[in-house]
This record gives structure tokens, C-alpha cells and sequence, in this order.
């Protein structure tokens, strides 16, 4: 198993390495690579995702990606470099659990897996403006909405997920998203031990707001996974506990939800839950090991259990004795 390290920005690079710290006591044979990117990158380099850094990343199973700034104005030849990644590791799928944890302020009995199409529609990237009209395209295929369907119905089978919701507007834009729930149907033909139903977007947001425990697992096309896994993130204790896992078929990124905080960067006060629930998810989907995935997500519990949290979440822990914490309950 080999891991490529991208702290990226901001408290990425003080959560990210800590995460590995505890990563490394469960996977003694662990290698890692370190990499750079991100808005601090870019302006020392130019680029914010290096031909250097993609390369480890292509040279190791898996990557786990921190956080990136992102400058708020259009600045030439600046890219996301998480998306650029996504993309150039053919990461089709988002995966953003929800989970009610103790001491967050969580939702109870909230357990949601929210998939999300990971590389086209607007996120595409594709606008055009004259001053005064703005245009963004939209694009759905066939293939790609298969594929994300096949891996969220994979995983609802594999972990026992009783209810598929396709999330879609084909009411408005039948073409489009019209193609991502007909993809996602023939898809579940294949799956009839899951039961399988549809929702608008805003009527989805609506019940998600008022009882996210009446959920399942969510699937939906880039847009409206993105703002549906970050409502979804209230009900588990916020975007500071929020983990997620980028899948495809030969790589995959490990990737906390969070910013890079500029607000507390630099101070070790970071809350480090989302990239260790992040690497459970590695430990889990990629690396298939269920075990090591359980008993690190349980002394994550543990801690929190026991009133150990960073201040964020009303605690006094740094992000390093919180982790030391988790170390302590793994056995």
C-alpha cells in the first residue's frame, strides 16, 4: 500500500500529517510519498497541481488530499487542483457518508451515504461570457451516470443498504438530467434486493432538511451531490467532522470535507476527525480492510465519547493530542 500526501493549504497541512500518524500505527507497512499543490503552491510554482505531484499521485494507490485556498476572483492559469486531480485519476465518484457522532451536536440516528457523479455536469468547467450574457454548459452522459450509479448500488449491496434515491430535475431539464436517472434505472435492474425510488433536487433538500434519518443512500449528479452532502454534513456534527473518498477505478482520494481555515491556520487546533474518517473510508473501499476501517472510525467515537474534541467542537484538544487520543483507543 502506498500513499501520496497532499497537505495542500491552510490547517491541510496540520491535519493531514497527524491523520497519517495514526494511519501508520494500524498499516505499519504503509509508504508515503509527499506532494504539493494548492493556491500556495501555485503562487510559488505557477501551478497549483504540479506535473510532479500528479505523477506520485499516478505512482500510488491512493492519495490524501488536505485542503486548498482558492483565490475568490478569476486569476489566469489558476485551476482547482483538487478537481484537476479528480479528473486526471479518473476519480468518478464521490462518496460522502453522514453519520451521527458523539459530541458534535449531530442529528441521532442519522446513517446516510450520499454518491455523487464526480466529473461532468457544470462542473465541467466549460463558460463563456460576452459582459453581459454568461453561459455554462451542462453535460450528462450515458456512460459516465452508469458508472456512477454502478458504484453507488456496489456499495449499498456491499454494505448492506436497503434504499437507492436517484436525485435529479428532469421536471425542468429532461435531457440532461432526464439521462442521469434513466442511466441510474437501468443500473438498478441489476440490484433488485435494493429498493429504488426518485426525487426532485429541491424536494430531496426539503426531507433532507427535516428528517435526513429517513434516508439511505442518495445518488446525484455533480451539482446537487456537492450542496446535498454539504447540507446532509449539519446532521453528523458539521464540515469539520465531514469525510469523504474519491473512487475510480485504479485510484482513489481520501478527502476531508473542511477548508483550509485560514482563520486558525498555523495555531494546532484543527479538528482532525474528517481526514481520519477519510482514511477509514481508504481503509474500507480501497484497501479492503473492513477490520482496520472499524476499529479506527470506533476510536474516533471513543474520543469523542469521552469529551476529548478540538475547540471547534467545544473541547480544549489539540489536533496532535486529540490524535494521540485515537492512538490511545485503537487497541
Amino acid at each position: 500500500m502506498k500513499l501520496c500526501v497532499i497537505a495542500g493549504d491552510g490547517i491541510g497541512q496540520e491535519v493531514v500529517p497527524q491523520a497519517v500518524r495514526v494511519l501508520r500505527q494500524l498499516l505499519p507497512a504503509l509508504q508515503t510519498v509527499s506532494a504539493e499543490a494548492g493556491w500556495t503552491t501555485f503562487l510559488q510554482q505557477g501551478q497549483a497541481l504540479p506535473a510532479a505531484t500528479l505523477a506520485a499521485a499516478r505512482g500510488c494507490d491512493a492519495v490524501i488530499f488536505g485542503a486548498v485556498s482558492s483565490p475568490a476572483y478569476a486569476v489566469a492559469g489558476y485551476r482547482s487542483p483538487i478537481v484537476q486531480l479528480r479528473r486526471e485519476l479518473g476519480c468518478h465518484a464521490n462518496v460522502r457518508p453522514t453519520l451521527s457522532l458523539p459530541g458534535c451536536g449531530a442529528r441521532d440516528g442519522v446513517n446516510l451515504l450520499i454518491v455523487r457523479e464526480n466529473t461532468e455536469d457544470l462542473y465541467v468547467g466549460e463558460e463563456q461570457s460576452d459582459g453581459e450574457t454568461a453561459t455554462a454548459i451542462k453535460r450528462i452522459t450515458r456512460s459516465a451516470s452508469r458508472r456512477v450509479a454502478e458504484t453507488a448500488f456496489r456499495l449499498a449491496a456491499a454494505g448492506g443498504r436497503q434504499r437507492v434515491t436517484i436525485v435529479h430535475k428532469a421536471n425542468i431539464m429532461p435531457l440532461t438530467d432526464g439521462l442521469f436517472r434513466d442511466a441510474a434505472r437501468e443500473v438498478a435492474a441489476a440490484y433488485p434486493q435494493i429498493a429504488v425510488d426518485e426525487m426532485l433536487v429541491d424536494t430531496a433538500a426539503l426531507k433532507l432538511a427535516q428528517a435526513p434519518q429517513a434516508f439511505d443512500v442518495l445518488l446525484a449528479p455533480n451539482l446537487y451531490g456537492d450542496i446535498l452532502s454539504d447540507l446532509a454534513a449539519a446532521f453528523g456534527g458539521g464540515l469539520g467532522v465531514a469525510a469523504s473518498l474519491n473512487l475510480g477505478a485504479q485510484h482513489a482520494i481520501a478527502e476531508p470535507v473542511h477548508g483550509s481555515a485560514p482563520d486558525i491556520a498555523g495555531r494546532g487546533i484543527a479538528n482532525p476527525v474528517a481526514s481520519l474518517l477519510s482514511l477509514a473510508l481508504l481503509l474500507r473501499h480501497v484497501w479492503a480492510r473492513p477490520t482496520l476501517a472499524a476499529t479506527l472510525e470506533a476510536a474516533v467515537r471513543r474520543t469523542l465519547a469521552d469529551g476529548i474534541a478540538t475547540p471547534d467542537l467545544g473541547g480544549q484538544a489539540t489536533t496532535g493530542s486529540f490524535c494521540d487520543a485515537v492512538l490511545a483507543r485503537l487497541g
